[in-house]
């Protein structure tokens, strides 16, 4: 969950430890949660720049414009200060394995946004080769899949084919990345806006919030797989008898540690640091 403030011509995103869960706001915090969505975006800002630029303009508080100082013990390590953009009003999603929304329509009609997949295949199996599976934006509730003719017919051909080719391709660098250190990348969200003419990305990038991270040693297909995100609130969440509407229940304080271990893990292992230290390689 992030909060967004209007700062000049300039964005500040901060990150906090709120979660959610069904679009059901948690009233449990989990605590180093904003750090890690925070610090994993600059990361992979950072990693991806040569294949798109990104809003970011610094998540160094002493950068920050001086109406902030007064906030900058609240702000530091969990927010961003970026440039404006005229954003796409889609997700671009990238997936390399059948789960979540995927794998519930491919039940249902064989098919992933209008893409026709091989028959028989299971929960998590990895798809023959990564799809682009577009979605819209909604205001409130679930966003809507969507295939990427319709995608066109809403933002015309020309951006849908750039948004699929950096979607796509940003997907790929990540993969060979993270597989490398442990942890397969399911399947992520981007988000596009377009700056000066061109297109960037924004919002945050490859985060347990936006991706779906399973770790490697473990992974078995054919039914959910453990995983480094907030997974393992919802798969509790589904043990209660709530009927996923406001108010949300209060977790257990194990739920809540175990899911901060698993954010703090999945930093460490992508970054090769922990999270105690990021501020001193905070991008510029």
């Amino acid at each position: 969950m992030r909060d967004v403030y209007a700062v000049d011509d300039k964005l500040l995103i901060v990150a906090t430890d709120r979660i959610s869960a069904f679009d059901v706001i948690l009233p449990s915090a989990i605590p180093s949660k904003g750090a890690v969505l925070t610090a994993l975006s600059l990361f992979w800002f950072t990693f991806l720049e040569d294949t798109v630029s990104n809003h970011l303009v610094t998540a160094d508080v002493k950068q920050y414009p001086p109406l902030l100082s007064d906030y900058a013990g609240q702000l530091e390590g969990r927010s961003m200060l970026v440039s404006r953009a005229d954003v796409f009003p889609i997700e671009c999603v990238a997936r390399g394995y059948l789960a979540g929304s995927g794998w519930k329509e491919y039940r249902e009609t064989g098919e992933v946004c209008g893409i026709r997949l091989p028959v028989g295949l299971r929960e998590s199996d990895r798809l023959p080769e990564p799809i682009f599976t577009p979605a819209t934006k909604a205001e409130s509730g679930h966003d809507i899949n969507i295939s990427e003719s319709e995608m066109a017919n809403r933002i015309g051909d020309e951006a849908t084919r750039e948004l699929r080719e950096l979607t796509l391709a940003m997907y790929s660098r990540a993969v060979d990345y993270a597989g490398a250190r442990g942890i397969i990348i399911a399947d992520t969200k981007f988000e596009f806006g377009v700056r000066n003419g061109k297109v960037i990305l924004v919002d945050e990038a490859l985060t347990p919030d936006s991706s779906r991270f399973w770790p490697e040693a473990s992974y078995q297909p054919g039914g959910p797989q453990q995983s480094f995100d907030k997974q393992y609130v919802r798969d509790y969440l589904e043990t209660l008898d709530w009927d996923k509407q406001p108010p949300g229940p209060t977790l257990p304080e194990a739920v809540v540690t175990r899911t901060s271990e698993k954010y703090l893990e999945a930093y460490r292992l992508l970054t090769g640091h922990s999270i105690a230290d990021w501020g001193s390689r905070i991008a510029p």
